[in-house]
C-alpha cells in the first residue's frame, strides 16, 4: 500500500485576531512516480494527412491494375471480364469471330451467338448459360467445363471439339449439330438429347483418342 508524505506548512494570518493555520499536502516523489501519464494522441491534421495518402495509393494502385488488364488481351478474357472495349454477356453477337482465341471463363451467358466462330477457340469454363448458338462454329474448340445449361446449340458444329465435364442441363439441344469425333465424356444429357446424339455419332476425338460414341455411353 502507498505511503502518503503529509506536509504540514502552518502560518497565522496576521489579519485575523484568531490565528488560523492553512495547511498543504503533498504527495512522496514515489507516488508521484507511479501517477499514469495520459498517452499521446496525434494532431487531428496527421491523421487526416495519413488518411489521405492512403487514399491516394490505393486510388493509384487501382489505376495501374486497369491499365494493365487493358493492355494485355489474354488478361481481359478471364473472369468475364471485357472482349476489348465490348462486353459478351447479354450481347448480340451474331457472326462475331472469336476463333483462335484464348476465352478461359469468358462469361457470354444470354447472348445471341447465331453464326459465331469458335473453331480452334479456348473455352475453359466460358458460360453459354441460356445462349443461342444456332450454326455456330465449335469445332476443334477445347469446351472443357463450359456451362451450355439450356442453351441452343442446334446445327452447331462440335467436330473434334473437347466437352469433357461440360454442364448440358436443363432444355439444352444439340439438334442438328455436327458431332463427329467430339468427347462428351461426363457431360450430364438428357436421356432424349443422348439418344438422339448417339443416332449421328461417329469418330474419334483427335485429342483424347475417345471415341465420340463410347464417350456418349452409346450401346
Amino acid at each position: 500500500m502507498a505511503l502518503l508524505n503529509v506536509s504540514f506548512a502552518c502560518s497565522p494570518h496576521v489579519s485575523n485576531p484568531h490565528p488560523r493555520y492553512s495547511c498543504s499536502l503533498s504527495l512522496c516523489p514515489t507516488l508521484q512516480k507511479q501517477v499514469p501519464k495520459k498517452p499521446r494522441t496525434a494532431p487531428r491534421n496527421l491523421i487526416l494527412l495519413s488518411l489521405g495518402e492512403s487514399a491516394s495509393k490505393a486510388s493509384l494502385l487501382a489505376l495501374l491494375s486497369a491499365s494493365l488488364f487493358l493492355a494485355d488481351p489474354a488478361l481481359a478474357f478471364k473472369g468475364g471480364g471485357p472482349y476489348g472495349q465490348e462486353v459478351t454477356r447479354g450481347q448480340d453477337l451474331t457472326g462475331k469471330d472469336f476463333s483462335g482465341k484464348t476465352l478461359i471463363s469468358q462469361d457470354f451467358k444470354t447472348s445471341i451467338l447465331r453464326q459465331a466462330n469458335f473453331k480452334g477457340s479456348k473455352l475453359l469454363g466460358a458460360s453459354f448459360f441460356d445462349a443461342d448458338l444456332t450454326g455456330a462454329d465449335l469445332s476443334d474448340a477445347d469446351l472443357r467445363g463450359v456451362d451450355f445449361s439450356l442453351a441452343n446449340v442446334t446445327k452447331a458444329n462440335l467436330s473434334n471439339a473437347n466437352l469433357e465435364g461440360a454442364l448440358a442441363t436443363g432444355n439444352t439441344s444439340f439438334k442438328g449439330s455436327k458431332i463427329t469425333g467430339a468427347d462428351f465424356t461426363d457431360v450430364p444429357l438428357r436421356e432424349d438429347q443422348r439418344e438422339y446424339l448417339c443416332k449421328v455419332a461417329d469418330g474419334v476425338n483427335p485429342t483424347t483418342g475417345n471415341a465420340t460414341r463410347e464417350t456418349l455411353l452409346c450401346n
